[in-house]
């Protein structure tokens, strides 16, 4: 008994301090001459924490998870706050005011650090000379936790490191959404609370066992990000004609019309009628630096402009189009918005008939300039299909003597396990002529499990502008796509990976 009773002692109360250990032995060692009954854990737990031994009443250190929530919120599906209130047993200094700052900044590390909780209360003892400043738990269990640079700041200030003990009441607001969700959710299944932000909006992709809560995760979702005043769930992949998705509104106002920066550059539109995502800032970025003022870039996915503003504030001259009415509204708003209408044409039409129509009528004077074209085709789901359309496109026209011959950067979705040779034979397919050792290929983002976003970015080849119609490449596209081999060709050095 007297064994387990050291056992259990020694881990109840979490002492791993080798000159309390060896004092405690002792104290044991006498104990165990007078004690010849049985004692269970409760037993020795209330003997040893009552006032009938002063010297080992000790503060039992709360388990890791120290802010769990109290386990009735399992399973909530209407977000209850009050549920959520519970007290726990935190350390805590006693320090006099004249200090108080100065040791507030010392303790940065082990103090307190809860949303909404304060690191300095009242001293218990309503003494208006101290205050206590409430630390970690799970930092500070006794004195000998401070570091030696905080044990010496406390000793220059005359500040005893006798740790005192708080009751605080901690509430649903001094919760962090994961450990709100985690409380909530069904154990074993993996809990959510990742979004992508669009101005006040907050967009969530939720599971179908999460769906469940899906209002009780909205509602956490918008109290605990500031700034977000809606919160929506998305139904369904991107399959319509305008590239935009069915969504329901979790949490919050039904303003769908967001307000956004990205790389400088502000941007409005209605998140629900429209394309846009924050996770491509970086490529939008990327693709623009590659613009030089006086180039001529013809967006043929526009979008509400992310590539198109940025290019013209540089100095680019632009025609940007969409198929959706309400994005070539708000790309024709965004230019005024960022004041730059005078260099952006824009146009509301099938990508094929942008392409074979005002980039047909521009091209030949631009291919005789010396300003460099870019074409950009951001529709990862269709775009390399769309390639087809620059077959034959000036064929019935004299190939310049020094053609200056655009640069494309076309977009698409693999899953291929060689995503890079995968876009490239797709591409060399829709386009008719053969891109291998012709192009680059940049990695843009994962997308999902085994499905990344592709950019293929290459000169488009005069043997195409000016070839034959398109009827005869047609027949030329069908030879092509059975001169790949059935084995995946070894992508070129100049189609290497760029993974970041």
């Amino acid at each position: 008994p007297c064994t387990l009773l050291k056992w259990h002692i020694l881990k109840r109360c979490r002492w791993r301090h080798f000159g309390f250990c060896r004092v405690f032995a002792g104290f044991i060692s006498s104990f165990e001459q007078s004690v010849s009954v049985s004692l269970n854990p409760a037993t020795v737990h209330r003997c040893f924490c009552s006032a009938a031994y002063p010297c080992l009443a000790v503060k039992p250190i709360m388990e890791p998870k120290l802010y769990r929530p109290p386990p009735e919120v399992r399973g909530m599906t209407s977000l209850d706050k009050d549920a959520f209130t519970q007290t726990i047993t935190v350390p805590a200094l006693r320090v006099p005011i004249g200090v108080l700052n100065k040791v507030v900044k010392s303790l940065k590390k082990s103090s307190i650090q809860r949303p909404g909780v304060p690191r300095v209360v009242q001293d218990k003892e309503q003494s208006s000379d101290f205050r206590l400043v409430l630390l970690d738990p799970r930092r500070v269990s006794s004195p000998s936790s401070f570091s030696e640079t905080e044990a010496e700041a406390l000793r220059s200030f005359s500040v005893s490191e006798e740790l005192h003990y708080y009751e605080l009441k901690l509430t649903y607001d001094n919760l962090k959404s994961e450990e709100v969700l985690e409380a909530v959710l069904p154990q074993g299944q993996d809990v959510t609370s990742a979004f992508s932000r669009v101005g006040h909006i907050a967009h969530m992709n939720l599971r179908d066992h999460q769906l469940t809560y899906k209002n009780l995760i909205g509602q956490v979702i918008m109290d605990k990000n500031p700034g977000v005043t809606c919160v929506v769930n998305k139904t369904n992949i991107i399959d319509s004609t305008y590239r935009n998705f069915k969504m329901e509104v979790l949490a919050g106002e039904e303003n769908m019309v967001a307000k956004v920066k990205e790389n400088g550059v502000t941007y409005e539109f209605d998140f629900s009628r429209v394309y846009w995502n924050p996770r491509l800032s970086t490529e939008h970025q990327r693709v623009v630096q590659l613009v030089k003022r006086g180039d001529t870039v013809f967006d043929v996915f526009a979008g509400v402009g992310p590539f198109a503003i940025p290019a013209a504030r540089l100095g680019a001259s632009i025609l940007a189009n969409d198929l959706n009415p309400e994005s070539y509204r708000w790309l024709q708003h965004n230019c005024k918005l960022n004041k730059v209408e005078s260099k952006v044409r824009a146009f509301n039409l099938d990508g094929r008939a942008f392409i074979r129509g005002p980039l047909k009528q521009e091209l030949p004077v631009l291919m005789r300039g010396t300003s460099a074209v870019h074409v950009v085709m951001n529709l990862p789901a269709l775009a390399l299909d769309f390639l087809d359309a620059f077959r034959g496109l000036l064929h019935h026209q004299e190939p310049p003597c020094d053609e200056n011959l655009p640069t494309v950067h076309c977009y698409g979705f693999s899953k291929d396990d060689d995503p890079d040779t995968d876009v490239v034979e797709r591409a060399s397919r829709s386009l008719g002529f053969p891109l291998k050792n012709r192009c680059s290929v940049h990695f843009v983002r994962n997308v999902a499990p085994n499905k990344d976003m592709m950019c293929v970015r290459f000169t488009l080849p005069k043997d195409v502008l000016f070839g034959s119609d398109a009827e005869e490449s047609g027949k030329e596209s069908l030879l092509l796509m059975r001169s790949f081999p059935k084995e995946k060709a070894q992508t070129s050095h100049k189609c290497g990976k760029k993974r970041h």
